[in-house]
């Protein structure tokens, strides 16, 4: 497995695992924070509910 920051190989034994270094790990959570990161899904339409 890699890690999804810089690539590196990481093992998944390895105490950061998935990433292979703190400094990896804070940066995907400053991403995560900073809103580089989106989770995209279609707008519901509430209308159809009522």
């Amino acid at each position: 497995m890699k890690c999804p920051i810089c690539h590196k190989a990481v093992q998944l034994s390895d105490p950061e695992s998935p990433f292979c270094s703190e400094r990896c790990r804070l940066l995907d959570l400053g991403n995560w924070a900073s809103g580089n990161y989106i989770l995209s899904t279609e707008p519901l339409d509430h209308a159809d509910e009522a």
